[in-house]
């Protein structure tokens, strides 16, 4: 009788899969019985029955531009407006039809049937420590009276990576949360503490002696000795449950002592094993090679990558350093980061997510900048379930405002979890017994999909 309504259900779907609802799938799971759904097929039915989707990616790549990029220069042009707001430069053709960019993404725009555009992202926070909190915990940031200042408290909530690490685990050998060349503003793990924190490379892998540090054993020591010491510590803290301050600690130590003995970790860090050809396509530059090794961390199971490439906040002669030093770095780092995975069979399981806190202001201001403008943003999806080869949302004939499709902070974070088969209406609670959702708010970007 059971096998009868399962092939039913099988039967009705238009793709010609499987789709079993909530409760079927708990029947399923109650059964115990079916000879022909192994393990693995019943766990991977019983998530996908949880979160309403069966996750396309499984891990994601977030190129973070903190300072916010200037879209309107990039993805967003208007060649129609005054010049004190459509700016030096001129828009191109895509390998889309009727797609357009700005003239320096000419890699970009080679590949852009591979990714979408998203150009109607808008929120209301013109901060940059206040719009990163918002953009990558999804909750605006609250403030706590100092000495003489106002303190944002960034502590409390998760940041995207965070939860992605918390719901999906670690995979291999490497974390499964990385941030990298140094922390992401607000990208901590908040209330689900240390254990779900990012491990943070602080260097950089665009310089010649770059190595991740804390993988290298100290040479004095001998292997037997570390085991001595690792074993008098295991004594000293039986039936001792380390809290507060000694218990993160405790959890940072074992996070080292596993990398170190990884050597899954070791190989995926190691850069040099790249070819010059593959380092150059990405660029000799830090998002370049940051987007590189971003790819093996993934390839080797890491489940989300914070890249955060600062220097965007161009209030000041913004379009000479635009063309010569911010554009080609994101352009050749994104074209080629995509180009990769999709050559490696790698793309539709890894979602590929480039924005920034913010957006820039469409008229240019007595400086020959763009100042902070979050009511319009382009955002760049590619792999991981989303439909390629799109433009979605619109904006004003100045970029002032979405007039088309407007998408917030949360419909962004529902979305990422949603392709990454992360149920988002989940509730977790503080330590002080606060409900909080993993996202609050918002709704799934089903364009994209």
């Amino acid at each position: 009788m059971l096998n009868q309504k399962l092939n039913q259900k099988k039967h009705r779907g238009s793709s010609g899969g499987s789709h079993l609802s909530r409760r079927m799938a708990l029947k399923v799971g109650a059964s115990g019985f079916l000879p022909w759904l192994s393990l693995p097929e019943l766990l991977r039915l019983q998530a996908r029955a949880a979160t309403g989707v069966e996750a396309k990616a499984k891990s994601c790549i977030f190129l973070f531009l903190q300072g916010g990029p200037s879209t309107i220069d990039m993805w967003d042009l208007k060649p129609d407006a005054p010049t004190e707001i459509r700016g030096p430069y001129k828009p191109i053709r895509t390998n889309v039809p009727g797609t357009m960019v700005g003239e320096h993404c000419f890699r970009t725009a080679k590949i852009a049937d591979k990714f979408t555009m998203l150009r109607s992202h808008s929120h209301n926070d013109n901060g940059h420590t206040t719009g990163c909190h918002y953009v990558l915990t999804g909750v605006k940031a609250a403030f706590a009276d100092g000495a003489n200042t106002k303190i944002p408290v960034n502590d409390l909530y998760p940041s995207i990576g965070s939860v992605v690490a918390r719901e999906l685990g670690p995979k291999g050998g490497v974390p499964p949360y990385i941030n990298m060349p140094h922390p992401l503003t607000a990208g901590g793990p908040g209330f689900y503490g240390a254990e779900h924190a990012p491990f943070v490379i602080e260097s950089d892998p665009v310089q010649p002696d770059f190595e991740v540090k804390d993988l290298r054993a100290d040479e004095r020591l001998s292997a037997e000795r570390v085991n001595r010491r690792r074993k008098a510590l295991e004594n000293l803290e039986k039936g001792i449950a380390p809290q507060g301050r000694a218990g993160t600690m405790d959890t940072y130590y074992q996070k080292a002592r596993d990398l170190m003995t990884s050597p899954q970790a070791r190989k995926a860090f190691d850069l040099k094993a790249e070819s010059e050809e593959t380092r150059q396509k990405y660029g000799p530059t830090s998002l370049g090679q940051c987007a590189l090794l971003s790819r093996r961390l993934v390839e080797a199971g890491c489940r989300f990558v914070g890249v955060d490439h600062g220097s965007w906040d161009t209030h000041f002669s913004c379009f000479p350093s635009l063309e010569k030093d911010l554009i080609p770095h994101a352009d050749m780092a994104f074209s080629a980061l995509v180009s990769d995975l999709h050559q490696r069979g790698m793309l539709d399981s890894t979602l590929v997510v480039m924005m920034g806190e913010m957006g820039r202001t469409p008229r240019i201001n007595d400086k020959a900048g763009r100042d902070h403008w979050s009511m319009t943003q382009t955002v760049l999806f590619a792999g991981g379930g989303i439909q390629p080869g799109r433009v979605i949302g619109a904006t004003d004939k100045t970029g002032s405002a979405p007039t088309a499709d407007p998408v917030g902070v949360s419909d962004i974070l529902r979305t990422i979890f949603h392709l990454m088969g992360i149920d988002s209406n989940k509730i977790l609670t503080t330590p002080l017994g606060r409900p909080v959702p993993i996202v609050n708010g918002g709704k799934v970007i089903r364009e994209l999909l």
